[in-house]
C-alpha cells in the first residue's frame, strides 16, 4: 500500500502556523480598516494593525525559509483575501431578518459595504505593498544584514508609503482633496512602522525557531 503519509513533503512547524495565522490577519484587515483611530495628533484606519502584522510575518518568514517562500505566501494570500470580499458581497445582498438589533442592522452595511473602488484599492495594494516589503527586506540583508530591525523598519516604511499612494488614490481621486490625507496616513504607517515592525519580527523569529528546533 502506497504511504501518502511518508512521501508526503514535509513543511516546518512555523511555516505551516504563520501560514494560518497570515490567512486570518488578511482577511481581518478589511474589516478593521472601516474604524478610523485617533493615536494623539495622528490619525489611521484600524486595518493598518493586521496590516503591520502581515508585514511583519511575510518579513520574518523571508528570514526563516527564504524569499521565494515568502512571496508565494503573499501570493496565496490573495485566496483568503478574495474570498472574504465575494462572501461579504455575498451576505450583504440576503434580506436581513426584521428582528435582528436595530443598531446593527443599520451599521452592518455601513461597516461592511465597502465601494468596488476600495475594495479593489485594498486588494491592489496588499500585492503590491507586501510583496514590495519583502523584496526590500531581503535586498538589505547585505548591506545590513546583522540589523534585523533596521531592514524590517526600513521595508515596511517604504511598502507603507506605496501603499498609501495605491489605496487612497484608487479610493477617493476626483472623490475627496488627497493630498493631505494621504501625507497624514503615510507619516501615521510610517511612525507605527518604526514601533510595531521590529517586535513582531522578532516575536515571529523567536516562535519560529523554536518551533522548528523542535522538528
Amino acid at each position: 500500500m502506497h504511504d501518502n503519509a511518508a512521501t508526503a513533503p514535509a513543511i516546518p512547524r512555523s511555516l505551516f502556523l504563520l501560514a494560518l495565522f497570515y490567512g486570518g490577519m488578511v482577511t481581518l484587515g478589511g474589516v478593521l480598516g472601516a474604524k478610523q483611530v485617533a493615536l494623539g495628533p495622528l490619525a489611521v484606519e484600524a486595518g493598518i494593525f493586521p496590516f503591520l502584522t502581515l508585514v511583519g510575518i511575510s518579513s520574518g518568514v523571508a528570514e526563516l525559509h527564504g524569499k521565494d517562500v515568502a512571496d508565494r505566501l503573499v501570493r496565496y494570500g490573495f485566496l483568503p483575501l478574495a474570498f472574504a470580499i465575494f462572501l461579504t458581497l455575498f451576505v450583504l445582498t440576503l434580506p436581513t431578518d426584521p428582528g435582528m438589533y436595530e443598531p446593527a442592522k443599520a451599521a452592518f452595511p455601513i461597516v461592511l459595504g465597502q465601494s468596488w473602488r476600495m475594495m479593489l484599492a485594498g486588494i491592489l495594494a496588499y500585492g503590491v505593498s507586501v510583496t514590495l516589503n519583502v523584496w526590500i527586506f531581503n535586498r538589505l540583508r547585505g548591506a545590513v544584514g546583522r540589523f534585523l530591525s533596521v531592514r524590517g523598519f526600513v521595508a515596511a516604511a517604504l511598502s507603507q508609503i506605496v501603499d498609501t499612494l495605491i489605496f487612497i488614490s484608487i479610493s477617493f481621486y476626483g472623490v475627496r482633496p488627497i493630498m493631505a490625507l494621504m501625507a497624514g496616513q503615510m507619516l501615521a504607517k510610517v511612525v507605527l512602522s518604526a514601533v510595531l515592525i521590529p517586535m513582531i519580527i522578532a516575536l515571529v523569529l523567536w516562535i519560529g525557531r523554536r518551533l522548528d528546533s523542535a522538528d
